[in-house]
């Protein structure tokens, strides 16, 4: 979710007793109140603003004929605010991505206390990058950007700001905890364990490699079980490392995650998860959904059918899988519950679906690889295509032999003129998919400024076309946007920080050594891959992971010759699959959360689901044709 929404946790203020103490709700709460209402409007305002900068680009260039040289670079500029403040907004709301699982199965007052911890490593991270990121600050105050020419500073100011305020507003979460007992434990275990990492430097300058697997395993592993959101846990792995087991300064740590989030191509995150959000607020997702519904309902097991095609037409569009499933679910959920469909089946269906979408254009993965990898992001967009609906088929094959029973003696099926009517409706949703891939394979607009295309056709088929525009639910959109591609952006900085420290300590030259002779060649580094993103996907997430050990595993698959958009279905494949597969798999409690399903209800059934999208993995690893036939 990952989409990525799809791995938020529960937030780490409500999992904590929210009874504040008199004495300081009186300063607090409305201290609380002002700052976060500022954050949000700063974050609602930018994403509006890179909209129009974008679409702005895209008017001059081709319409008055006459581009405009500066728009990028200020797109870039307001990019790292935007960033940075919504990752403060996510960090206030506890919506940072994290593995929760194992923190819910621990007794309440252990529990409590790894929550705490989370937020105590969070500003652990925050607190030591504080003095490196001011320092950066002022190196850039000597570089002038091209067009705009003023000093770079301005946009590397983002980095302090936003952690200044993460700092803030975990010091005002602590405060307002209820057990200050377990507080002064938790501040207390942290500060002890900073000084026995402190006072260990020495061995760990003799460790040599050792110290890899030290921090990138062991402190990884400890901190991301233990709850503290992965990016802070990337962090503070990477700190610890080049602080205590190199000479590397620290500003070089910060310089790295500024390189990171710095990435023009990455600020269609936000721009498609507002256009995901639009979608449903406009009723064009729900036009979709019941067009296939009145061709395909009145066949057994037809509205699972119509759920597998619709998260491939929704996802043709947000990029965002919370996004996608939110959007489809609650359209098809109660006829199919009245149907006889099981509730378990259902959100594991869903939780399918999301897998076997991750690489539909405009899937917020395959940006990232492009990013990351430099891999064309056109070509990725047209290579996702197939994949996807293979898996599509396979999934579809599950759902006849599961529903060759089903009851439809009181499903009426649609006439002629109904089917007719549902897609007349649908049309100008059906168009927004194709509008978005033809702009981008045609080279009309980037994969940056599409997204502000089919904002504008969303905004324009929802006001005058479909009639439904909710006004009042724009800037809760527009933070909401600001704080999930927060929340992203910030992984992205730490895993390219991350990276950068696994590459100088000669891991990866070792990496490339050990997959390069591997016995099989190709065959086996390819079934490798899946299985370590398969694990990967379940422990870190999607792009994390496609961060972290994408720059390190593409060369390795062009020296043995496998195309690079092939490997790139791949590992995005079997990375969904244990993004969405319990019991670790994040993104298998969201599909659960927006169904308002038990989890343990869907345990038993995905199961057969996730060997349909096995066997899909299977047939696309085994076939290059299937992702790189239409390139």
């Amino acid at each position: 979710m990952t989409d990525q929404t799809l791995s938020r946790s529960a937030s780490t203020q409500n999992a904590i007793t929210p009874d504040v103490p008199s004495f300081v709700g009186a300063w607090v709460m409305p201290v609380e109140v002002m700052l976060t209402t500022v954050v949000e409007l700063s974050v609602a305002i930018l994403v509006a603003v890179e909209v129009l900068v974008l679409f702005g680009g895209i008017v001059a260039r081709y319409v008055l004929l006459s581009p405009l040289l500066w728009s990028d670079e200020l797109a870039s500029i307001l990019f790292l605010w935007l960033a940075m403040l919504g990752s403060a907004v996510a960090f206030h709301r506890g919506e940072h991505m994290r593995m929760t699982a194992l923190v819910n199965m621990m007794p309440p007052v252990v529990a409590a206390f790894l929550e705490l911890f989370a937020t105590a490593a969070a500003l652990t991270f925050l607190i030591i990058i504080l003095p490196s990121s001011f320092d950066l600050v002022f190196e850039e105050s000597y570089i002038l950007t091209p067009a705009l020419e003023i000093p770079n500073s301005w946009r590397a100011a983002a980095l302090p700001v936003g952690a200044v305020l993460m700092v803030i507003f975990g010091l005002l979460r602590l405060m307002k905890t209820s057990d200050v007992a377990m507080t002064a434990l938790t501040l207390g275990a942290t500060v002890a364990t900073v000084i026995a990492f402190v006072l260990l430097q020495p061995m760990f300058a003799n460790l040599g490699s050792f110290n890899l697997l030290v921090f990138f395993v062991g402190v990884v592993a400890m901190t991301v079980l233990a709850g503290v959101p992965i990016a802070f846990a990337f962090g503070l792995a990477t700190i610890g490392y080049v602080a205590l087991a190199t000479h590397a300064p620290m500003l070089v740590v910060v310089g790295r995650i500024n390189e990171g989030m710095s990435h023009l191509i990455l600020l269609a995150v936000p721009l498609f998860i507002f256009l995901g959000m639009l979608i449903e607020m406009t009723g064009m997702a729900q036009a979709m959904v019941r067009f296939l519904a009145s061709m395909l309902g009145h066949v057994r097991g037809g509205l699972s059918y119509v759920l597998v095609g619709a998260m491939y037409l929704v996802s043709g569009i947000s990029g965002a899988k919370a996004a996608d499933m939110a959007a489809v679910a609650p359209v098809l959920f109660p006829e199919m519950k009245a149907r006889g469909a099981k509730p378990g089946d259902l959100v594991a269906l869903l939780s399918a679906t999301g897998a076997q979408t991750e690489t539909v254009p405009p899937s917020l993965v395959l940006i990232t690889i492009g990013s990351v990898t430099g891999v064309s992001i056109s070509a990725l967009f047209t290579g996702g295509l197939l994949p996807g609906l293979v898996l599509g088929v396979t999934l579809c094959i599950m759902v006849g032999w599961r529903y060759r029973n089903e009851d439809l003696s009181n499903v009426r099926r649609p006439s002629r003129a109904e089917i007719w009517r549902c897609f007349l409706v649908a049309i100008p949703a059906l168009a927004l998919p194709i509008l978005i891939r033809a702009a981008v394979v045609e080279g009309v607009a980037t994969a940056t400024e599409v997204s502000t295309i089919g904002i504008l056709y969303s905004a324009i088929a929802g006001l005058f076309l479909y009639r439904r525009f909710a006004w009042s639910r724009l800037i809760p959109m527009l933070v909401e946007s600001g704080a999930l591609s927060g929340s992203i952006l910030l992984i992205i900085g730490a895993a390219t920080a991350m990276a950068w420290g696994l590459t100088q300590s000669g891991f990866s030259q070792t990496l490339a050594t050990t997959m390069a002779s591997l016995p099989g060649g190709g065959t086996t580094f390819i079934i490798v891959s899946i299985l370590a993103f398969v694990i990967l996907g379940s422990v870190l997430e999607g792009i994390p992971a496609i961060v972290l050990f994408g720059p390190l595993l593409f060369p390795i698959a062009r020296n043995l010759g496998i195309h690079e958009v092939h490997y790139a279905m791949v590992v995005i494949l079997a990375m969904g699959l244990g993004l969405f597969a319990p019991p670790f798999g994040v993104g298998y409690y969201a599909a659960c959360a927006i169904g308002r399903v038990k989890p343990d209800e869907g345990m038993r059934p995905i199961w057969g689901y996730l060997f349909a999208l096995l066997i899909g993995l299977i047939l696309v690893a085994a076939v290059p044709w299937i992702s790189t036939g239409f390139l």
